[in-house]
């Protein structure tokens, strides 16, 4: 399958189940792509769709955490760029602007034909359609369930969990997350009050499920600042209080005023639930954030990449390994700062 980069800037019509999208697609040369992508984005395009068969670089990798690449076909310098549209706007005026941007571009780059090739398709299917596999489940006596779902009749259980995990972030249903919440349920009995750093911590549900537990407050960071706004909905639904969970938007690993914010010397467990290059990172730095005797669970781990994270802690002077679980092709291995 050709790598596919889609820069999205389409919000959904208030008061709409969902919106119909004019779909337009350049099929051009490869070399031709970035200035394509910067000439529709001077004319007022905000959502660029790029396939191609160029494989990512180390440096894009790292900084898109990428842990299993595809396998790609032979690049034979050919790519499509796309754009969505409003159907129900008046989209002549751009249109033609596109046209004319394209016919120029030609006269000093070979950009192919020029044409746009024209679909419609619906945002429904990605919007909503995911609900439905996201039911009520357990991980140990904990009931996690969406928020427009009822209780289980006849459920059991000692803590219930309310997530709304939006398009873009984990349900908890996915094994890596079963796997640190099952760490947290151990290590939190060892760890009353415990103050907890989540890092990567999308929709919220590992520092909502640590408050659940016992857990005294919960520092989260993420990349993404939609994460954030998933983070302060989940809380309201969960009656979580702000001083409970604060969650900011920032690289803990490189930006000195998240380091600064979360604070040093502090934290008693730690979780990160990311991919395997990215915990190699924190192992080298987070134990300045974590008290001695700290906890730190990690996954996100394909089983391909155990032996990478494993040799990674083994290397450290600041951790010792105390579990590895697995579940499904996933790991979680489980560390204590030394001291």
């Amino acid at each position: 399958m050709a790598t596919l980069l889609f820069f999205y800037g389409m919000i959904k019509r208030e008061g709409t189940a969902y919106m119909k999208w004019e779909k337009y697609t350049l099929i051009t040369k490869t070399d031709a792509v970035d200035i394509i992508s910067a000439s529709l984005g001077d004319v007022g395009v905000e959502g660029i769709e790029i396939e191609d068969n160029v494989p990512l670089t180390a440096e894009e990798t790292k900084g898109m955490f990428i842990d299993i690449l595809p396998q790609l076909p032979k690049d034979e310098g050919i790519a499509k760029v796309s754009f969505y549209l409003d159907s129900e706007a008046d989209n002549t005026k751009l249109l033609e602007d596109i046209q004319n941007t394209l016919e120029e571009l030609k006269e000093f780059c070979d950009i192919g034909d020029g044409v746009l090739i024209k679909s419609e398709t619906e945002d429904k299917d990605w919007i909503n359609n995911w609900k439905q596999y996201f039911k009520p489940f357990f991980v140990g006596d904990i009931l996690i369930k969406p928020t427009w779902e009822e209780i289980p009749k006849g459920a059991k259980y000692k803590t219930i969990i309310q997530i709304d995990p939006g398009t873009a972030f984990g349900t908890g249903s996915h094994e890596t997350t079963r796997l640190c919440i099952s760490a947290l349920e151990k290590y939190l009995r060892t760890k009353p009050e415990a103050k907890v750093l989540d890092i990567g911590t999308g929709s919220g549900i590992l520092g909502i499920a640590a408050l659940k537990l016992g857990a005294e407050c919960v520092f989260g960071t993420d990349l993404d600042d939609m994460a954030i706004d998933a983070v302060m909905e989940n809380m309201i639904s969960n009656e979580i209080g702000m001083t409970e969970f604060v969650a900011v938007c920032g690289d803990i690993l490189t930006d000195e005023n998240v380091m600064d914010m979360a604070g040093y010397e502090k934290f008693d467990i730690v979780t990160a639930n990311i991919l395997a290059p990215v915990i190699i990172e924190l192992i080298k730095t987070v134990a300045k954030h974590m008290r001695k005797g700290g906890i730190f669970i990690t996954s996100g781990i394909i089983d391909t990449k155990e032996a990478d994270v494993v040799l990674a802690f083994k290397k450290s002077e600041d951790f010792e390994i105390l579990d590895i679980n697995h579940l499904g092709e996933w790991v979680s291995i489980v560390a204590k700062k030394r001291g």
